[in-house]
């Protein structure tokens, strides 16, 4: 009864997250055709617009201390977030994965050398290290992908190196080497596949932490050019409203972060309890 109980709950988790998270790819997606249908403002026009003008008709969200327009700036926020995020974990998963397959299954000193310089990397808060490569890469799009995605390289790495040294003393595995099979071959048709369950609960994880890792970025003035609309830049500038009664500057790009984390870790705990072999077993 408590194993269904169990199923049921990580099927409402999952489709809780998948709802939440299509619901921001498709903000993503449609904010410019908004835009363009005259719905929304340019969210890099300024001083264009009364500043710090509370929620009104002509600006839905009100605007901030330099007169974006927030509802405008919240919602192509979406886009940039997304954008950095899916490309910054796409890095690191194309690195950490490879990397964790084959020091995993060559062992030696490869990967102890490996393992050497990921458990360093590991050991270091993400935030700390995003600002010491964004201090050196400086700001942009690309840059700001490359900063996060150092951080999360070390993950897959581990977890893929450590399902390699399980399954390569597996019966399978012993009797692909027996028939004559190159290690890549397999490296890609035996392990990856063997390990290829686990990426996406890890992918979709690392994807919420990576919101806040982007939103921490810019709240430092790290992350993105001032005139790129990005939640953490725009929770900085609103700060010096709250103590004034100026609440719509830093709701609105508050919530957006928050309700977009909690979709992904949503997401990623329902695929986790879905993908458990142990737990499709039980039940």
């Amino acid at each position: 009864m408590k194993l269904h109980q169990s199923w049921n709950l990580s099927q409402v988790l999952l489709r809780l997250g998948l709802v939440i998270t299509v619901l921001y790819i498709l903000i993503a997606l449609f904010a410019p055709l908004f835009q363009a249908w005259g719905w929304m403002a340019n969210p890099q026009e300024f001083l264009d617009f009364p500043v710090h003008q509370p929620p009104s008709s002509e600006h839905w969200w009100g605007t901030n201390r330099q007169g974006y327009d927030v509802f405008s700036r919240t919602l192509f926020g979406t886009q940039v977030a997304l954008q950095v995020v899916v490309v910054a974990t796409l890095f690191s998963l194309l690195i950490g994965v490879p990397l964790g397959l084959v020091g995993g299954y060559l062992g030696g000193r490869l990967d102890t050398a490996l393992l050497f310089v990921m458990d360093t990397i590991y050991t270091l808060p993400g935030l700390l290290l995003a600002v010491t490569v964004a201090f050196v890469v400086g700001k942009g799009v690309v840059n700001a992908a490359v900063a996060l995605s150092v951080a999360y390289i070390p993950q897959y790495y581990r977890v893929v190196r450590n399902q390699t040294i399980s399954l390569k003393t597996e019966v399978f595995i012993e009797a692909a080497q027996a028939m004559g099979a190159t290690t890549s071959r397999i490296l890609s048709r035996y392990l990856f596949l063997n390990v290829l369950p686990s990426i996406p609960v890890l992918f979709t994880l690392n994807a919420a932490d990576a919101i806040l890792t982007l939103a921490g970025l810019g709240f430092l003035g790290l992350g993105l050019p001032p005139q790129v609309p990005e939640w953490g830049q725009d929770l900085r500038q609103a700060l010096d409203g709250l103590s004034v009664g100026i609440w719509w500057t830093t709701l609105f790009p508050g919530l957006a972060v928050t309700l977009l984390v909690m979709g992904l870790s949503l997401l990623g705990e329902g695929l986790g309890e879905i993908l458990n072999p142990l737990n499709r077993r039980d039940s």
